[in-house]
């Protein structure tokens, strides 16, 4: 499992290239989140989460307020969740999940990244089944054995722990999210290299050199979608 953590990193890594557009990104996340429930983290669940990814990829805080204070303030605008399921060169499987308040926009420009760049959309349930909803947290710090410990002692299962370079890697089932970070939370552990629910493809594979350039350019279209949230594949893209 842990070659599938090395995705999260490039995806994570490539995103970072962009500032300003992984925090327009995490406002329009926070504000939806906010917006749904209370605008308070401590009462909602889904805005509580969508906070502790924004702090593994250093949102500033006035980011944060702002999209918050736009939903207590009564905004009227709405955003539709949108999954696109697709197909890049070679086979390759791409799940790409959306917020948008254009949805014919959205789907236009998704269809047209995978058209564009040797890929093609597909319908609802031609990738998904490939992938496994997954938690992912990672901390530094600690050993396996150490982490391990701590989720024992506070009776929380996981699916795996894995050592990786410098941070340890925990996969656990989605509904194990709050329980893990609580766990390491009250073991005194508080920053997390990673804090994300995600599709992990259960088998990668490994494409020509001339598709995989091909397949890193159609992700990155995608990642330019001012709408595209996250996007989830099943490519080993190396170290």
């Amino acid at each position: 499992m842990g070659r599938k953590w090395n995705n999260i990193k490039e995806k994570k890594a490539s995103k970072d290239a962009n500032t300003s557009r992984i925090y327009a990104k995490f406002g329009v996340e926070i504000y939806v989140a906010a917006r749904r429930g209370e605008p308070n983290p401590e009462s909602n669940q889904a805005l509580k989460f969508v906070l502790e990814r924004a702090k593994t990829y250093n949102v500033p805080r006035h980011i944060i307020d702002r999209a918050i204070d736009k939903a207590k303030g009564g905004s009227e605008e709405s955003y539709s969740e949108l999954r696109y399921e697709g197909f890049g060169p070679n086979g390759s499987m791409v799940i790409v999940d959306a917020l948008t308040n254009n949805v014919n926009r959205t789907a236009s420009d998704v269809r047209a990244a995978f058209g564009k760049n040797g890929g093609n959309m597909g319908v609802s349930g031609s990738v998904a089944y490939m992938f496994d909803a997954t938690a992912v947290i990672g901390l530094e710090g600690k050993t396996a054995d150490e982490v391990l410990e701590i989720l024992m002692e506070a009776d929380v299962d996981v699916r795996d722990i894995i050592e990786e370079d410098e941070s340890v890697i925990v996969y656990a089932e989605p509904d194990q999210f709050h329980a893990v970070q609580e766990a390491f939370k009250n073991a005194g552990i508080t920053e997390f290299t990673v804090a994300e629910l995600t599709m992990l493809a259960q088998n990668e594979v490994t494409l020509p050199e001339d598709a995989q350039a091909k397949f890193e350019k159609m992700i990155d279209v995608l990642e330019d979608l001012e709408d595209v949230q996250r996007i989830y594949h099943n490519v080993d893209l190396g170290e």
